[in-house]
């Protein structure tokens, strides 16, 4: 299984749609950013966990699912990265391969020393984009596949066929 562990506000922050979000409305751009590993998610079959640093909040942590996507904001006195180290090393096994996203050089290289992979914000963005590229192609070629699938009729055909429809009702 491949698991995605995600650095929410690193991405929010490294993002152009999203910063301009998080400037009226930081609940928004989370929101946001979940929408959008929700496509990244149904389209690679990752496991796909967001970490939000909740280290000046107080309180324990807290954990839901929104989307089909693992949300994290962190316990108390516990940054982002160090909860993203310790799921590292938490869900690390032969078959799992761990990609980490985020743009923060010393979690990057902490991150290696766990095993797992990283995904800079600029190239999980790219990834992003282009997953919505190849949709909205498949899209758009199963709709003129169901244009192309239809009999075109002469209008004489059309027109006996009509006959015969309003005769029924």
């Amino acid at each position: 299984m491949d698991v995605l562990l995600v650095d929410g506000y690193n991405m929010i922050g490294a993002w152009p749609d999203l910063q301009r979000i998080k400037e009226k409305d930081y609940e928004a751009a989370r929101h946001r950013l979940i929408d959008m590993l929700a496509e990244y998610k149904a389209y690679t079959g990752y496991r796909v966990i967001v970490i939000f640093d909740a280290y000046l909040q107080r309180g324990l942590e807290k954990k839901h699912h929104q989307a089909g996507i693992e949300v994290i904001f962190t316990k108390e006195k516990e940054t982002a990265d160090e909860r993203i180290e310790k799921l590292a090393i938490a869900l690390k096994n032969v078959k799992t391969r761990i990609f980490v996203a985020t743009s923060d050089y010393a979690e990057q290289w902490s991150i290696f020393g766990q095993g797992a992979l990283r995904i800079s914000a600029r190239e999980l963005l790219r990834e992003i984009q282009e997953i919505e590229r190849n949709i909205n192609q498949s899209v758009k070629k199963d709709h003129q596949k169901k244009l192309s699938n239809r009999l075109t009729l002469s209008e004489d055909v059309a027109q006996i066929f009509e006959k015969w429809r309003r005769k029924d009702h």
